[in-house]
């Protein structure tokens, strides 16, 4: 048994966590589920199809607010997949879409703590193929389980831009908690980003979990793939 620690009015300190042991790294093999294949991002079999997919924004707002801008050339993209596939944290993985076959996003587990069990979904980059679909949604349940449920890590984080308000909000819609946001925390792109943290904890996992297990359930869709009921309405439930 651990030793209890106490605070200055006798009080125990902190939530025990006995029998503590640390994560292990992501393994690099994939998560399927009904719609979508979450594969660790290879650069010969992604690099064209998520060049061409991102090209159907020809704006570049699905940019704005990661590190680097829209790839104009294919060649750039590519070059850009391989650096970032090049070591183990962040580690890049391509949304599939298991219908056509295609890869339509990429995420990232990024900022790996093996020691402590705490992991960060970043790098997300959707296509409009990939956007306001079931299958967007289910890759983020697919990774939250993977870290939760496989491999036993205590904290998921998401931080985004404090500006990008489609981020911030698909981080409730998805169950994270919004935790605070730290100013003048980065510049990127000449100009400064206040960052918004939020996160799910082990704790919460359970709850979030079977909300999305049901919202992703067949039922829950008419013929046309308009949802019956909304993710968060599972979660109030």
């Amino acid at each position: 048994m651990p030793s209890e620690h106490k605070n200055e009015f006798g009080q125990p300190v902190g939530r025990p966590v006995e029998n503590w042991k640390e994560c292990p790294m992501p393994p690099r093999s994939d998560m399927a589920g009904r719609h979508v294949i979450v594969s660790p991002t290879d650069v010969k079999r992604d690099a064209r199809q998520l060049f061409d997919a991102n090209r159907t924004a020809m704006d570049g707002s699905r940019f704005t607010y990661l590190f680097t801008d829209a790839f104009e050339d294919f060649d750039a993209y590519q070059a850009w997949l391989e650096t970032m596939t090049a070591t183990r944290d962040p580690m890049l993985h391509t949304i599939i879409d298991k219908a056509s076959n295609k890869a339509v996003g990429i995420a990232a587990f990024m900022r790996i703590d093996t020691k402590f069990g705490g992991i960060e979904i970043g790098n997300i980059n959707y296509s409009p193929a990939l956007s306001k679909t079931i299958g967007g949604t289910e890759a983020m349940y697919l990774m939250m389980k993977r870290a939760f449920d496989e491999l036993g890590y205590r904290r998921y984080e998401w931080k985004c831009d404090d500006q990008n308000a489609p981020s911030r909000a698909a981080a409730l819609r998805y169950g994270f908690t919004y935790e605070g946001t730290f100013r003048n925390h980065m510049v990127y792109k000449d100009r400064n980003r206040d960052t918004a943290w939020f996160s799910i904890t082990d704790l919460e996992w359970p709850m979030v979990r079977a909300a999305f297990e049901a919202w992703l359930a067949p039922g829950n869709f008419d013929e046309t793939g308009k949802q019956r009921n909304s993710l968060q309405s599972f979660r109030r439930a």
